[in-house]
């Protein structure tokens, strides 16, 4: 068992690169990963497991075919798993993912913007 608390922020100072998820925290199957947004990322869909943004700092959408979901710092949202969706943010925004470990950021969609798994900070 760690013996400190786990520093969102500090975290956050080690890497500056966005869309490249960075594990912080495993809960039994779960990885906690933090992960600056910039831009448009991938239309992508993950189709066995829910994604869930927790917005630390900034502002984001996330857009979906028919709607778009705006979400502020201190917000959260819920992607139900098949559910084809694209993040999006104006300008630098931090979040946190919560997901299984082993969930490839672009999901089916793959591409450039597809993120080691499993990189620890």
């Amino acid at each position: 068992m760690p013996s400190v608390p786990v520093n969102l922020q500090e975290k956050f100072a080690r890497f500056s690169e966005p869309w490249s998820p960075r594990v912080i925290a495993e809960m039994n199957d779960y990885q906690f990963k933090l992960v600056r947004l910039l831009g448009e990322f991938v239309w992508h869909q993950h189709a066995d497991t829910d994604e869930v943004f927790i917005v630390i700092e900034g502002e984001m959408v996330l857009r979906f075919r028919d709607r778009e979901v705006p979400l502020r710092a201190g917000e959260l949202y819920v992607v139900p798993k098949g559910v084809e969706h694209q993040p999006f943010a104006p300008a630098e925004c931090k979040v946190m993912l919560v997901e299984p470990k082993g969930v490839i950021n672009t999901g089916d969609a793959g591409g450039s913007l597809t993120a080691q798994n499993d990189v620890w900070i």
